[in-house]
């Protein structure tokens, strides 16, 4: 799909911690009418537009660590190459494939 696995696992981190999702299994809540609720279309579109601003924010806050650790990690090696053979760098390290929209 294009898509780095990173950047959706904290893009997903991001909405459950801002609420915009729940990572709770609804099948098994007790209550699901309080769960309900019904939104204009009006409001449907302002939520739309909250959760894109929210996503493009955050997409850029990951590309932007991304980018610091790759920066420093190459500082590191060129002063200890053997310094970051122990660690797991290869997604972070690697040019991203997501296509910006």
């Amino acid at each position: 799909m294009g898509v780095a696995l990173g950047s959706v696992n904290y893009c997903l981190t991001g909405l459950i911690d801002k609420g915009y999702i729940k990572l709770e299994n609804f099948r098994h809540a007790d209550n699901r009418l309080a769960y309900a609720y019904h939104l204009t279309p009006t409001g449907i579109e302002a939520k739309l537009q909250l959760t894109y601003h929210f996503l493009k924010r955050r997409l850029k806050e990951y590309t932007e660590i991304k980018d610091q650790i790759q920066t420093l990690s190459t500082e590191l090696a060129d002063q200890n190459p053997g310094l970051l053979n122990d660690l797991d760098f290869k997604d972070i390290l690697t040019p991203s494939t997501t296509s910006q929209t």
